[in-house]
């Protein structure tokens, strides 16, 4: 999933991007709320990580453009999780009261930073189970393992973005610029035919009929009947 992270500080905002990158997510890191609200402007995101003390403004002016929809109507219900140092009850209700989704304070643990993030991800997909069961396939985000009818499938890191993208749109088609922004941060080279690959390694793997090629629109896997 791609996310924005939003933290001013270098070294702790390179750690978050590298840990969350490992878990498999796509992040945009932003030092400022001036490009945080460009991006979120402009960019699809599934989640944002935001600090609250931000060089130019407060965290919180950020969150309530973005709750009011004065960044871009599409991005106004977007999951927002608060990573900060204010840890005082107030600041807590406020941030809370202002719009996030929930608030996290450092220092913090980077595993509990990714399994908030998953939860939120979960719960903006409408799932309560943290598995996603598809057919005989399970897969396991937090882990990042598949397994079909019990036995375990290997994917590299991307094949698995792409699958677990898919299977959280089940029933849309995503488009192959729509998978790239959903698998690969500002910055990171795309080979022109990497999506087509991807989809050519799944299908091999999990079988030619899980996911259907709408030729000049893009892909989709569909809704359990």
């Amino acid at each position: 999933m791609r996310l924005l992270l939003v933290e001013d500080d270098n070294l702790l905002g390179d750690g978050i991007q590298a840990g969350l990158a490992q878990a498999g997510h796509a992040v945009d890191w932003m030092r400022n709320a001036a490009d945080a609200e460009a991006a979120l402007g402009s960019e699809d995101y599934a989640l944002m990580v935001l600090d609250l003390g931000l060089p130019d403004r407060s965290g919180l002016e950020v969150l309530a453009r973005l709750r009011a929809g004065r960044l871009r109507a599409q991005s106004a219900d977007l999951p927002v999780l608060i990573l900060t140092a204010r840890d005082s009850v107030e600041d807590r209700i406020a941030g809370l009261d202002g719009g996030a989704d929930d608030y996290l304070t450092k220092p913090f643990d980077l595993g509990e930073l990714g399994a908030r993030i998953r939860a939120l991800l979960r719960r903006r997909g409408g799932r309560a189970d943290p598995l996603i069961h598809h057919g005989e396939l399970t897969v396991d985000p937090a882990a990042h393992t598949v397994s079909r009818a019990g036995e375990p499938i290997k994917l590299s890191r991307r094949e698995f973005g792409v699958l677990l993208l898919l299977l959280e749109h089940r029933g849309r088609v995503l488009s192959r610029r729509q998978l790239e922004e959903g698998l690969y941060a500002w910055g990171e080279e795309v080979e022109s035919n990497a999506v087509e690959v991807y989809i050519h390694h799944l299908r091999k793997k999990l079988g030619s009929t899980l996911i259907h090629t709408l030729r000049g629109v893009g892909y989709r896997i569909d809704r359990p009947t």
